[in-house]
């Protein structure tokens, strides 16, 4: 989540916020002793907290940092009270996490703010909608129809030709002698990927509006919202984020009326002669239009649910899987032992007379064990919360109703209870003979929980497992990739710093030379 882009949460707010904060403290005066309790229980230990905005100040951005500093002095449930009477608790180990995660009843929804209300068009889609028959239903058509293997199968053409556009890009950068800024091209090509395989007729001018959209949708969703802690700030939009919301907003729904209009129109019209055959695969917004009209489905589907469903695909599918495959090739370009190994690999089992593919992640042992090494370091998403129904005891501890659970993934991929040296980065770990030989990403495993846990696992992960690590394979197998001179740094190096944000992303963009290792550089078989 993002907070704001200055050092403190306060820091972004005007002087009118600062005005409205020192009248509030007069007003209000709470105790430091007081928020230790709530409801007669014995709550996680807290640090120090403010009047009026309890622990707010201690979530400087990055937060999930902040997270992490917080579990490596308190302990692996950490109590913080967000404003004067919100309560949240972070969750920093796997052993807690497993630990709530067997009380899952008690905590089976995400937390709803006032932006994701709006955004989210409230519940209507999957993922905020509460535990029930809907949300039950919305899973089964996530994991069987919209994210299963033959849908995967049936759009891995869309994925390979964007895939393939890279590829070219960077040959044709390395035949001008010049860099190429990765990060940019790989945001371009998943959010294409992804929007294609969600609505393949979306018109041209309109892609670079959706990839808008949906990373303005990231960042909002990310955001500490202070009016959704302090209802004093309530009737204020002091952070601006209300109406960034509000516009967003606008433009997604107007571009989403676009593309189900003009779906609807063809599927009122008759096939043309000549047409593909009726096994032709069917985009996602077909699936959800399909579910929709089904008179025998469980649940009925309506415009919002189709709307709310797309606006996830978008922002799920497409920054999470082009950070994580920078981050690799990030990591393995500060570790050149390990990018040697990969290739060495690569070579071993594909060659150099076709291309990596999709069908060939399961035959290349130590490529996962680099993906799962980086997904440890590097999470697609920092933390996952989930918000108490009831209340919860656990470890000693109660746990109130309405409680926010930050369950810190960042921090459980670095605990030193589980991890040899968690802050290297050794994909041998993963391999035989290794600390962590034969750990799986699932969601049984706290360990390693990148997607998160339980029942709100993300849907995504059988296509992140499946698509990220051939992505990065086929940068790996067709180029040499080297850092530009930096003045002062011999070897090069890459700077690991991250942005804030709901995807950690990294700081700075990743600018690298590419040189062709393969002669001419093969296309995806799909293409041929």
């Amino acid at each position: 989540m993002e907070v704001v882009e200055s050092g403190s949460i306060l820091a972004a707010y005007s002087s009118d916020a600062a005005m409205l904060i020192t009248v509030a403290i007069i007003l209000f005066v709470f105790t430091v002793s007081a928020a230790r309790r709530r409801g007669g229980g014995k709550l996680p230990p807290s640090p120090p907290a403010l009047p009026l905005l309890g622990h707010l100040h201690l979530l400087r951005p990055p937060p999930h940092q902040a997270f992490h500093r917080l579990v490596g002095r308190y302990g692996p449930l950490v109590h913080l009270r967000l404003g004067p009477s919100n309560h949240g608790v972070v969750v920093g180990s796997a052993e807690a996490a497993r630990d709530l995660l067997k009380l899952e009843s008690s905590i089976p929804q995400r937390t709803h703010s006032s932006i994701t209300r709006l955004l989210a068009y409230d519940s209507a889609g999957f993922a905020f909608a509460p535990y029930g028959a809907q949300w039950r239903f919305m899973k089964r058509l996530c994991m069987s129809e919209l994210l299963g293997p033959r849908t995967l199968e049936l759009l891995r053409p869309v994925r390979d030709g964007e895939l393939a556009a890279l590829l070219r890009e960077a040959a044709a950068a390395a035949g001008r002698g010049g860099s190429v800024d990765l990060s940019r091209q790989l945001i371009a090509m998943a959010n294409n990927a992804i929007m294609r395989m969600t609505a393949s007729a979306l018109p041209d001018h309109l892609t670079e509006t959706a990839r808008h959209c949906a990373k303005e949708v990231t960042e909002l969703v990310g955001s500490f919202n202070i009016a959704d802690y302090i209802a004093l700030f309530r009737p204020f939009d002091l952070q601006g984020l209300g109406r960034r919301a509000h516009e967003v907003h606008a433009k997604f729904d107007a571009l989403l009326e676009i593309l189900i209009k003009k779906k609807e129109e063809a599927r009122r019209s008759p096939p043309p002669a000549g047409a593909a055959p009726a096994n032709k695969a069917k985009d996602l917004l077909d699936i959800l239009m399909d579910a929709a009209e089904d008179e025998n489905a469980e649940v009925k589907l309506n415009r919002e649910n189709i709307k709310a469903f797309v606006l996830d695909i978008f922002t799920a599918g497409s920054d999470t899987t082009a950070t994580t495959v920078e981050w690799m090739l990030a990591e393995l370009i500060n570790h050149p032992a390990c990018l040697d190994k990969l290739r060495a690999e690569l070579d071993a089992v594909i060659g150099r007379s076709r291309l990596v593919g999709e069908e060939d992640v399961a035959q290349l042992p130590y490529l996962q064990a680099v993906l799962k090494e980086t997904l440890r370091l590097h999470p697609p998403a920092v933390f996952a919360v989930r918000e108490t129904i009831e209340t919860v005891h656990v470890r000693g501890y109660t746990i109130p109703p309405k409680t926010t659970m930050f369950f810190s993934i960042y921090s459980v991929g670095r605990d030193p209870a589980y991890w040899e040296k968690p802050l290297e980065f050794d994909p041998e770990r993963f391999m035989p003979g290794g600390a962590n030989e034969g750990m799986e990403v699932n969601v049984q495993n706290m360990q390693l929980m990148p997607f998160g846990g339980g029942r709100r696992a993300c849907p995504g992960m059988g296509y992140a497992v499946q698509v990220v690590p051939a992505f990065l394979a086929a940068l790996v197998q067709c180029f040499d990739w080297a850092v530009p001179h930096q003045e002062g740094r011999e070897p090069p190096q890459l700077n690991m710093d991250e942005k804030q944000g709901l995807v950690s992303a990294r700081l700075q963009p990743l600018v690298l030379i590419p040189t062709p290792r393969i002669h001419p550089i093969p296309m995806p078989s799909s293409l041929n």
